[in-house]
């Protein structure tokens, strides 16, 4: 039997963060617990660990295992990676046992391509959603695996809102993203001097690679250093099945937590966004709406996010901050953690 290096979140536990970081931990144990949490897998830290032991590469039993698991999602979650007529498009994030500044920022929608996109479109019958995805993800992964700046996307972002006469990405329509889609490959062709990449399998690797990379980073070595974090710990990849907060006005995403940090009062405490996704929330593109006002827009999903939050909070006997997303008007669990509060609270 070959070295297990890959784990389904419905085959880890709460206590399992030294191979599957915190993040992967918590999902596992939220699966666990039958709260409803998008299904994947953890690439464990032993990967990582493996990774540098390799010079920087994934060999190809890791690869392959990591494939085979990628299979094992697509049955669970009834869709095909890279399949444009019903696709499967994942999360990638990094999470190593202590959660550490410098480390990856997530990347949201891979497996997009030019004919996912058409086929996504189709699919959910809104290309303004399809295409609104593509260049999210065309941006994150620019950003996160190949390096180039975030805020050159934002410049190109911005110019395209100054021509349509617009304030808010929102205003954009599908045109304006497919528009932008083909600006963003550009840029990125001028200045990596090769095509943005294509196949799904190739996103998906170098993605994992860029979180073990981040794990030896400049900002993660000095944290390290400074917090005693041994470098041989390594960082668990968490791969995820994606779900759309940004798909429509039944549609948003947010961050609660349990109870007010700063006081320790008993309410649910946090903001979301309708139509949105990821970074929106804390980005601070649009106005969020408090986490009572969910209550009077979509009382089923808000009663049953404060029923999983008390549970949560009684599992882990902590406050508990939470990250959450609704897609056309069913609640998911993307993560949770022990917050942290005032001395107060």
């Amino acid at each position: 039997m070959s070295h297990k290096y890959v784990y389904l979140f419905s085959e880890g536990n709460k206590d399992m963060r030294e191979l599957l970081g915190g993040k992967g931990a918590n999902l596992a144990e939220m699966t666990k617990a039958g709260m409803p949490v998008p299904q994947g897998f953890t690439v464990s830290t032993e990967a990582c660990t493996q990774y540098y032991k390799d010079g920087r590469q994934i060999n190809d039993e890791i690869q392959a295992e990591i494939y085979e698991y990628l299979g094992k999602m697509e049955e669970i979650c009834g869709k095909k990676f890279a399949d444009p007529e019903n696709p499967l498009l994942v999360s990638v994030r990094s999470g190593a046992r202590a959660s550490m500044p410098g480390m990856m920022d997530t990347i949201l929608n891979l497996g997009l391509n030019d004919v996912v996109v058409e086929g996504l479109a189709k699919f959910t019958n809104n290309p303004r959603f399809a295409y609104d995805s593509y260049r999210r993800f065309i941006q994150m992964f620019s950003d996160v695996v190949m390096e180039l700046p975030k805020s050159e996307f934002e410049k190109i972002i911005d110019a395209m809102k100054e021509k349509k006469g617009v304030k808010q990405d929102t205003e954009l329509d599908a045109d304006d993203m497919k528009e932008l889609v083909h600006q963003f490959k550009a840029f990125y062709k001028e200045h990596k001097g090769e095509d943005f990449p294509s196949d799904p399998k190739v996103q998906l690797m170098e993605a994992v690679k860029a979180v073990f990379r981040s794990w030896d980073n400049p900002r993660a070595n000095v944290y390290r250093r400074m917090n005693e974090i041994p470098y041989d710990w390594g960082t668990a990849v968490n791969v995820q099945a994606m779900v759309f907060g940004n798909s429509g006005d039944r549609s948003g995403t947010g961050v609660a937590f349990t109870r007010n940090p700063a006081t320790g009062e008993k309410a649910l405490f946090g903001e979301y966004l309708i139509n949105a996704q990821g970074e929106d929330v804390v980005a601070g593109i649009r106005t969020p709406q408090t986490i009572g006002h969910l209550k009077e827009e979509m009382p089923e999903v808000y009663d049953q996010f404060a029923q999983i939050a008390d549970k949560l909070e009684k599992h882990y006997k902590d406050m508990q901050d939470m990250e959450f997303t609704i897609e056309n008007g069913k609640l998911y669990m993307l993560q949770t953690g022990n917050g942290k509060r005032t001395a107060a609270a």
